[in-house]
């Protein structure tokens, strides 16, 4: 029989854990909404800088993507900033995207088109296009995402400022929203990820910039080597050795970029297997050399994808076990009423509406209609948290045996129902 001890033990983390980890985003999300954002101007206003703009680079990187790179290309193109570029690269394409990106060069001067004949990977594409880039400054847009007209300026007017920030992470916003899974995402955008990303600013690092959009400066690029090719996310790979580097990296919420997101149980199980499978990949490839003083500021990091980790397994372990023994008896003593959370259940689902609550007074400045998309949060621990719990356990161990060196190649996610 299992001590009742560490049986409780186990249940005290699963319920603690998540309870402790919103608190900590809520008072970070808080603190940078009330030193960074509020009373500043909003995303369809221009920053300021002293004298002119620089020369920038709009890449973006494409993979069978025939049915959105003409709304991605034209997104580019009506940035609202004086002196830039765009390059996209077609990375082995199986479809028209070629085709179609050489139509749109002749009607958009400032394009510029690379051909990869085989499929490379996204971080080939994009170690392509900044090499060939004219501009120091770089902004990275998916193929299938649409960049707002100022989102340019609010992502490079942080590295113009502040020579030690080496990338800007943008603000994704969900497009597609016909189903409920869709319109969980926007809520988790807002009031999960969003608000992660502003806790983790504001405690000194960040765990990864947005892969959909992003700015760089090209010569931290440089210095670090650019994406690594054999990493399943290479954003958060990038983001790794930006600040082991001793790069800052900062977030800018004004920078919005439209994305495209899966809408069905399979596209959602590969997109979240995939990030937790590319987390794990880069804390086991960046684990030993984190060990050393001078790079503390990312030791939060690494225990919050520890223990985040660690809940899953025990999540895991804790269904495994009362599946066991109901089905054989075992007298374990894990009853369907132990796993009932009780009033600390209560304080659990208070904190989520807090949650919520902040995240629906904040992204109110960026889309004024989020609201009625929060208001199917109310599932969002039952779906999502049994989804990422699964992931996370099946993508530790995918990384564990991953074969050392293996490039990651385009794999066309579920883009949802539009």
């Amino acid at each position: 029989m299992i001590p009742s001890s560490f049986h409780q033990a186990m249940l005290d983390y699963a319920y603690f854990y998540p309870l402790t980890m919103a608190w900590i985003w809520i008072s970070g999300g808080l603190y940078f909404f009330l030193q960074k954002e509020q009373g500043k101007p909003l995303y369809y206003e221009t920053p300021e800088i002293p004298g002119p703009w620089p020369k920038a680079t709009f890449i973006t990187p494409c993979h069978n993507e025939e049915a959105n790179v003409r709304d991605t290309v034209a997104a580019l193109a009506g940035q609202d900033y004086p002196d830039f570029e765009i390059i996209a690269v077609n990375d082995g394409s199986t479809d028209r995207t070629g085709e179609i990106l050489d139509q749109l060069a002749v009607i958009h001067p400032r394009l510029r088109v690379l051909h990869l004949q085989h499929n490379q990977g996204k971080a080939v594409g994009l170690r392509m296009a900044v090499i060939a880039a004219a501009g120091e400054f770089i902004v990275s847009v998916d193929g299938d995402a649409l960049l707002a007209p100022h989102a340019g300026r609010w992502l490079l007017h942080h590295l113009i400022l502040h020579p030690e920030v080496g990338a800007v992470t943008g603000n994704p916003r969900i497009r597609n929203r016909s189903t409920i899974l869709g319109r969980l995402q926007v809520g988790e955008f807002s009031s999960v990820i969003g608000l992660v990303k502003r806790a983790q600013i504001m405690h000194g690092s960040i765990f990864t910039i947005s892969g959909v959009v992003a700015a760089f400066r090209r010569s931290a690029l440089q210095e670090v080597n650019y994406w690594g090719n054999d990493m399943v996310t290479e954003d958060i790979d990038v983001s790794w050795r930006l600040q082991k580097s001793g790069w800052r990296i900062r977030y800018e919420p004004n920078a919005l970029c439209w994305i495209l997101m899966p809408e069905t149980l399979r596209g959602l199980w590969n997109q979240r297997l995939r990030w937790a499978q590319g987390g794990m990949e880069v804390v086991m490839r960046h684990f030993a050399s984190l060990m050393r003083w001078e790079r503390r500021t990312m030791w939060p990091l690494l225990l919050e994808f520890i223990f985040s980790a660690l809940w899953a397994y025990v999540v895991a372990a804790l269904i495994l076990m009362w599946i066991l023994d109901f089905a054989f008896s075992l007298s374990w003593g894990l009853s369907l009423p132990s796993f009932r959370p009780g009033w600390y259940g209560v304080v659990l689902a208070a904190t989520c509406l807090a949650q919520f609550g902040l995240s629906l007074v904040i992204e109110s400045r960026y889309e004024r209609k989020v609201g009625g998309q929060l208001l199917w949060m109310v599932w969002y621990p039952i779906i999502y948290w049994t989804l990422g719990m699964f992931t996370t356990v099946a993508g530790v161990v995918l990384a564990l045996h991953k074969s050392p060196g293996l490039r990651a190649t385009w794999d066309s996610p579920d883009r949802g129902v539009r």
